[in-house]
Order: structure tokens, then sequence, then C-alpha cells
């Protein structure tokens, strides 16, 4: 089988006892950096010596169908340099090759940046989005964030230090300067820090610089004010698209402050 095995993002204390089985007994490894794994494996203390086979963004794809045949033969354990494989890191090509296979997939959990920063935020955290890494370049990362200014559920993002302030700033321009923020930094590390604010306030913070592994926690966009008609009209085009009823009135429901059971029956009278 392929065993998707999350890593401590930041802390070692954080690994977890069946991590540390399968490093002891693991034949074959798979892994975003081998360098990276070779230091945990010291830095456990385990002796074992499996099997090393890089696999990151730029050879994924070439090398799906080799690691898939392989998992047919023994348990091959995959890791990222930090968290759980296939979340905005390598693995996704080839848990998709291996369904198709039908080789068994499996996961070790563990940490997480993107709840842990969810969770320290004080934002909302019943419905969420991950939304990875903004587009580098600006025009790109704005379009971007242009497509979620209403979104109402919050978000979570990763962010290169080096472009945080940017980002921070397009926010607060195609957001508003007064949506609140949260930047998580260096999380679980010695120097972890929670800025919380505006996004004109921690983009002008940021734009002094800023160093370390950055999630960025973003609120949800307030409802938007619509009546009843429009609010109906949009449940039944999420309808038309192939939504549930139930589900696309529930989705209105969040977008706009509308009663969820209102524009249910009202869409249902409609259809």
């Amino acid at each position: 089988m392929i065993i998707l095995a999350a890593t401590p993002i930041g802390n070692l204390g954080d690994v977890t006892q069946r991590l540390v089985e399968a490093l002891r007994t693991a034949p074959v490894i798979a892994a975003e950096d081998t360098r990276v794994t070779v230091h945990l494996l010291k830095a456990l203390g385990i002796d074992n010596r499996p099997k090393l086979i890089s696999l990151h963004d730029h050879n994924e794809r070439g090398k799906a169908a080799e690691l898939v045949e392989l998992a047919r033969e023994a348990d091959l354990l995959v890791l990222s340099d930090a968290g759980m494989p296939t979340v905005s890191d390598p693995g996704f090509h080839l848990v998709d090759a291996a369904a198709a296979a039908g080789v068994r997939v499996t996961a070790l959990p563990g940490p997480s940046a993107v709840l842990t920063a969810l969770a320290v935020s004080g934002l909302a955290t019943d419905r969420f989005t991950f939304e990875g890494f903004l587009p580098r370049k600006p025009g790109d990362r704005r379009a971007a964030l242009h497509g979620l200014a209403h979104e109402p559920r919050t978000m979570v993002f990763f962010e290169s230090p080096n472009r945080l302030a940017a980002a921070l700033a397009d926010l607060a321009t195609v957001f508003g300067a007064d949506r609140r923020v949260v930047v998580c930094r260096e999380l679980t590390k010695f120097f972890e820090e929670v800025r919380r604010g505006s996004a004109a306030e921690l983009a002008e913070w940021a734009a002094g610089g800023v160093k370390g592994e950055i999630c960025v926690v973003v609120e949800g966009a307030p409802p938007r004010v619509i009546d009843l008609e429009t609010g109906v009209a949009e449940v039944l085009t999420l309808v038309g698209a192939g939504a549930r009823l139930k589900d696309a009135a529930s989705d209105v429901a969040s977008a706009t402050g509308l009663g969820k059971r209102d524009l249910y029956e009202a869409a249902l009278k409609r259809r």
C-alpha cells in the first residue's frame, strides 16, 4: 500500500508514535527532499536505512506509475518536508494514480499548518477553505483575490515571507482595508508569532520585513444584502449548474444572510 505520513511542521516533539514506527520499518520512502528525511531519521535516532526516492513537484507525474507498481510489492511511505503530503505538497498525482490502479492508500495523521493556523486565528472555524499559495505575479494575485472577494468562509493561505507585504496590500485593496486577517509565523517553533489585525494594519506591519514560514488566515466576506427574489434567482442558477436544491439554498443563505428555508421553499415553488 501507499502510506501518506504527516511530519512535524516545526517542533520535533510533535512527531507521532505511528510515524516513528513507520520510519523504523519502512523499506522504501518517497520523500519531497531526501536530505530532510535523512535529517529526520537522525534526529529521531532511527537506524533504519530505507531506499529513498525523490518525489517532488517536478518529477511526480513521471514517477507516479512506477511508484504505484512498487507499492504493489511493498509498503511505500510518502513524506513531504513538513505536514501532510498532497496538501500543497507532492503526493496528489501519486494518490490519483494509485486509486485508478486499485492500490490501497492510507494515511498517518499528524501536524497540519493549515489546521493549526485556523485553530489559533480566532476567526470562524465552522466553515473554511484552503487556498494554498497566491500567484506570484501581482496581476495574477489580484485576479485570484477578486475571485475570492465574496467568499463567506474563512480562508487560509500559505505565503512566502518575501511576498507577504505585497499580498497583504493587495488583500486590503481587494477585500477592503478593514477585513480581519491573522498572520501566523513559525508555527510550533521557538519564535512562533500570531499577529491579528485588519488587512491594512498587517500590510503596514509586514512592509518592515518578515521571516519564517507563513500562514495567513482571512475572515470570510460579510453577507451580501439582497432581497429574497434575487436570492432565489441565484439558487436556481446554481441548481441549473448541477447543484442540489438544498445545497444551493444553503450556499446562498451563507453568502447573503437570507433564510435557508425561505430560499429553499421559494425556489421549490419556482422550479
